[in-house]
């Protein structure tokens, strides 16, 4: 009996030669590390060493967020990715009216870069990878970790990590933008601007599906409206003057990773595949590692379930599972009681075994792209492909990413797509184990990780401590600066990093900058 994916394409029962007939594995496949990338973005990929592990972590404040990440570094976590809270993700310090009851609960508060030296005390910046989820404001939080790479000698030339730095998918998806789409974009191509000269060992930018993913968008919406967000970035930044093959290296995407392995591998290879083609023959790149889609990939926190929370152990490891045959180069393994808490200690330890024992004790790693070849695979992968090409097609007929965004046509797509799968689940059609089938009577007691309410108050008296301590008129004097470079044509990273050095705090220079550039505020399209 046929299905059709999670993206409504058919499913066939048997697959076989006659699905790859008239196929050129040429053009298809290459080899692995070649063009068109589809086998994967090095020749030996895990061969050699595995994917990164980067486990996404940070809550309260900036010491019990440091304590995490070093339990994490000793149980042998090779990345570091870091969670903000609400507040320094919108742009507003923790004593900020509108932070209030958010401070410290879904990530790290960073106020200043007093809280980002203490996040990273102990920690040698020259030697681990760090990942930053953080959007409107990631100049910021990046410069702050240069300024404590600097305070611990470390040259920025050896830095290494990733800055989440995607805003065209909070207006999407997410929400936690700040400015406008044109003031964004700038900001985005400064810091390519910035790093290329300051940080070349960075990736600049993450090209995020994965909350597209959490908020309800299939596989094949997922990567269309992704690599459409990287087109628009491209296009600013070379007509900011850019040239491709000097930032495109340093591009990078993050993905999420569903328990449908099958379609999940097919999809990895299909964006790799559309990638390369689109900066080959859209804006000429001739370095080899500017067609190159890497990604990281975290698993589906959307799939995890609050009843028989234990259950998410067997989804996470299917889901890591689906994204090391896919071909990812850093991996994220949900805790399993995040559906009702943040991690423990514990689970977090978990969450990175389950990678451990994908690279270790398993033989996915003995060989190059496992499943090249599979009839089925190859099939799902030129229909995802195919698919999200068609999707792309309608982006640009509407005049491409933020066109379409200022229309609403992704956030209503993601959102009809949500609905079906709402719909099938409440009517039992998609099984959710635990939840509409092979239910318990009474779930087992579950005593979760709770974060300190007294944070947002020691914060506050940070915060106040600091603006009494620092140099007063050498903060207006540096925001002064930073108000002018906004209003011109200048690098804003500049000023901005002088700013954050004599101590202005985070809400303090997204303030002005929001006197400058304004503030996005979203309307009903419908």
């Amino acid at each position: 009996m046929a299905r059709d994916s999670e993206s409504g394409l058919p499913i066939e029962p048997v697959y076989g030669p006659a699905d790859l007939a008239g196929w050129d594995p040429a053009e298809k496949l290459g080899e692995p590390g070649a063009y068109p990338f589809t086998r994967g973005v090095y020749p030996t990929m895990y061969t050699g060493r595995p994917w990164t592990m980067r486990q996404y972590a940070g809550f309260g404040t900036a010491a019990e967020s440091n304590a995490r990440y070093r339990q994490l570094i000793a149980h042998g976590t090779t990345g570091l990715s870091v969670a903000f809270d609400l507040p320094t993700q919108m742009g507003h310090d923790s004593d900020a009216p509108l932070a209030h009851g958010e401070v410290g609960k879904v990530g790290v508060a960073v106020d200043s870069v007093e809280d980002m030296r203490e996040l990273f005390t102990g920690i040698p910046l020259a030697e681990v990878s760090t990942s930053m989820t953080i959007n409107a404001p990631a100049a910021l939080l990046l410069l702050l970790y240069q300024l404590v790479a600097e305070e611990q000698g470390v040259p920025s030339a050896r830095l290494t990590g990733t800055v989440q730095n995607d805003v065209l998918k909070e207006y999407i998806a997410r929400g936690t933008y700040i400015f406008p789409p044109a003031p964004s974009l700038r900001l985005t191509a400064d810091i390519f601007r910035y790093c290329t000269a300051e940080i070349p060992k960075w990736n600049t930018i993450s090209i995020s599906g994965y909350h597209m993913a959490e908020a309800g968008a299939s596989p094949v919406q997922e990567i269309a409206f992704t690599l459409a967000d990287g087109i628009e970035y491209v296009r600013t930044a070379v007509a900011a003057g850019m040239d491709v093959d000097d930032f495109a290296p340093r591009l990078s995407f993050f993905f999420v990773a569903r328990t449908t392995l099958l379609e999940e591998v097919a999809k990895f290879r299909a964006a790799r595949r559309i990638w390369a083609r689109v900066m080959r023959d859209e804006f000429g790149a001739r370095d080899p590692r500017s067609l190159m889609l890497r990604f990281h990939t975290q698993t589906a926190g959307v799939q995890l379930t609050a009843q028989q929370p234990e259950v998410n152990l067997v989804r996470v490891a299917v889901q890591g599972l689906a994204a090391v045959l896919g071909g990812t180069q850093s991996l994220h393994t949900n805790s399993y009681d995040e559906a009702l808490a943040l991690p423990t200690d514990r689970s977090a330890r978990l969450a990175l075994r389950t990678q451990q024992v994908l690279a270790y004790e398993t033989d996915v790693t003995a060989t190059v792209d496992p499943f090249a070849g599979s009839y089925a695979v190859e099939r799902m992968t030129d229909d995802v492909a195919e698919a999200a090409v068609a999707l792309m097609r309608r982006v640009e007929d509407l005049g491409g990413a933020v066109a379409a965004i200022e229309q609403g046509f992704q956030k209503a797509e993601i959102e009809r797509n949500a609905y079906r799968v709402a719909r099938e689940t409440d009517s039992g059609e998609r099984v959710v184990v635990g939840v509409n089938r092979f239910r318990l009577d009474a779930e087992e007691p579950y005593e979760p990780l709770r974060v300190d309410p007294s944070i947002e108050a020691r914060q506050a008296e940070r915060l106040a401590r600091l603006r009494a301590e620092r140099d007063g008129r050498a903060v207006e004097s540096a925001l002064g600066a930073l108000r002018k470079a906004a209003g011109g044509e200048g690098n804003v990273l500049y000023p901005m990093k002088e700013a954050l050095r004599v101590r202005a705090t985070v809400g303090e220079v997204c303030g002005a900058l929001r006197e400058v550039w304004g503030s996005h505020v979203p309307h009903d399209v419908f």
